[in-house]
């Protein structure tokens, strides 16, 4: 019997061939693992966004008051790298952002994780959290701005705890869908073996967990990434929202494009970032 020759490293990465493992797979369509990375289409819906602006540019299609010309945008995205923005430099104010938002999902994953475990193990945390979690839930954050400012005012704690909140509730959930969806036979066959209740948190509660945990991060850090804007609002000079605020009062739109794009490309990032880290601490996801 002939055998297929095997793919190349650039064929897999690309994904217009199947790895090892994905080969193995008989059945496709419903398997989420057995989906390749799609990197190639992903490659090419970037090049075909950036030929649609360049030809928009070029044909004048497009008003700059709307949308800027893609030479205007490099021309200012050159200026913010050398001068700055309002004489803070556009690293700061992405420095700011990011330190802001990673600071809201990380005290949001160490408040909203226990909870959510609490929630999915006790019926006496479930009867007292729940109201609160599914009442607070659907609250937009921004919606939380007016009560802030009166209670912490317009310093920079005022801007991390809103951002804090934004993640609670999404990683709570998580925490207590991820403690759901483990199988009572696992628990069963735990005890069986003599496992106490710390070894069954640790050894199979918490890995089984883990998937709906790490989809919750995603999720909070996107959540953040949207809110990170209106929390600048709150009397900041710094930061990728204060610009793009900024810049939009004296309606420059191509710095409001640039830093709409800086944003993006750093939740894409982020969440890359993420998928490796779920790769390496939840190797499983998927496969059982």
């Amino acid at each position: 019997m002939r055998e297929h020759p095997k793919p190349s490293g650039l064929a897999v990465w690309l994904g217009i061939s199947d790895n090892a493992f994905t080969r193995q797979k008989t059945v496709k369509f419903g398997d989420a693992s057995a989906v390749n990375s799609g990197r190639l289409y992903s490659i090419l819906i970037v090049l075909i966004l950036l030929a649609a602006w360049i030809i928009a540019s070029a044909t004048g299609s497009i008003k700059p008051f709307f949308w800027p010309p893609i030479g205007a945008a490099i021309e200012r995205l050159q200026t913010l790298l050398t001068d700055g923005f309002r004489n803070v430099s556009l690293w700061q104010h992405v420095g700011i952002s990011v330190c802001r938002v990673l600071s809201g999902v990380i005290y949001g994953a160490l408040v909203g994780i226990p909870l959510g475990f609490a929630m999915g193990l006790s019926s006496f945390a479930r009867g007292l959290l729940d109201p609160i979690v599914e009442f607070m839930r659907p609250i937009p954050p921004l919606a939380l701005i007016p009560l802030i400012i009166l209670w912490f005012g317009i310093g920079e704690f005022a801007k991390i705890f809103l951002l804090f909140l934004a993640s609670l509730f999404i990683m709570t959930i998580a925490a207590r869908s991820g403690v759901a969806n483990v199988r009572v036979s696992k628990i069963h066959a735990a005890y069986s073996l003599g496992a106490t209740r710390f070894q069954i948190l640790r050894h199979v509660i918490l890995p089984n967990a883990l998937p709906e945990i790490f989809t919750g991060l995603r999720t909070a850090i996107g959540v953040c990434w949207g809110t990170v804007v209106a929390a600048e609002l709150v009397a900041a000079d710094r930061g990728v929202g204060s610009m793009i605020m900024i810049a939009k009062n004296f309606l420059q739109t191509d710095t409001v494009v640039i830093g709409i794009a800086i944003i993006g490309i750093i939740g894409y990032a982020i969440e890359l970032g993420m998928r490796w880290l779920e790769r390496v601490l939840v190797p499983w996801r998927g496969k059982v």
